[in-house]
């Protein structure tokens, strides 16, 4: 199957699935589905992709092996949170509530638009398991140290805020130990830094610059669109003045030390 086929391809399986699960969220209100689908959207996408790649073999499941590793993490992670105690996602309740009387039909094509975004963050891993170079090389070796230090690393920051939200003081406090003391998103941090597993991977194609899509599309929606804008956003309306300080003192994605002398 030629690459451009199984891109269509993936693009109608996923539209479906998105169009099943906004069917869904209609009874529910849970909107937060769509992260756990595309999580575990992308993750098919690219283990199907890696695996009907016409790259040499070791290096495909290589890249298999790191895309499932990631989604099965992330979208057990997510499943939890979005089906857990934590209730409804706070974000798309306020989308609902900002977009009124159109906001099924807006969420519906919200849906369809991450069907389209997973095709696209799956794309990278194609490209990646297309390598044909017929030998190991340093840039796949340094793709598994990206990919196992990124996802080691967003494991840590989620487990770390879990075990801060079961505390008794969690809805008065910030979160600002362990990788939140150096950065206000560690986990948007380790989640974007996976990303580079797959450019690395596929240094050396011809095709191999389209692999840099997935770390910059990451970016953009990291900082400018359904990541931090929406989560700092909620942060300010549950945790006021304290989130506030916070962002004084800490760096808002990078990890960086924390500011001395900042109010806390």
């Amino acid at each position: 199957m030629s690459p451009l086929l199984s891109l269509a391809s993936g693009w109608i399986a996923m539209a479906l699935v998105m169009a099943a699960l906004w069917s869904w969220q209609r009874r529910t209100r849970n909107a937060g589905v769509v992260d756990v689908a595309w999580s575990f959207g992308v993750g098919t996408l690219g283990i199907a992709f890696a695996l009907a790649a016409p790259g040499w073999w070791p290096r495909r499941a290589l890249v298999a092996l790191l895309v499932g590793i990631w989604a099965v993490r992330l979208g057990l992670h997510l499943a939890r949170r979005v089906f857990g105690r934590d209730g409804l996602d706070g974000r798309y309740l306020a989308l609902e509530q900002r977009w009124g009387a159109h906001a099924q039909q807006k969420l519906f094509w919200f849906f369809q638009v991450q069907a389209f975004w997973s095709v696209l963050f799956a794309a990278p891993m194609l490209l990646a398991a297309s390598n044909g170079a017929p030998e190991w090389r340093a840039t796949d070796a340094l793709g598994l140290a990206i990919g196992v230090l990124a996802i080691a690393g967003e494991a840590i920051a989620d487990r770390q805020l879990a075990a801060f939200k079961r505390r008794a003081d969690a809805k008065r406090r910030v979160m600002d130990e362990g990788l939140w003391a150096w950065s206000r998103h560690p986990n948007y941090f380790f989640e974007w830094l996976h990303w580079f597993a797959y450019v690395a991977i596929a240094q050396g194609d011809r095709f191999a610059w389209w692999s840099w899509l997935g770390p910059a599309l990451m970016l953009l929606f990291l900082l400018y669109l359904t990541g931090i804008p929406h989560t700092e956003a909620q942060a300010l309306r549950t945790r006021g003045e304290a989130y506030r300080a916070y962002q004084r003192s800490t760096s808002m994605f990078f990890p960086w030390p924390p500011r001395r002398g900042a109010k806390r």
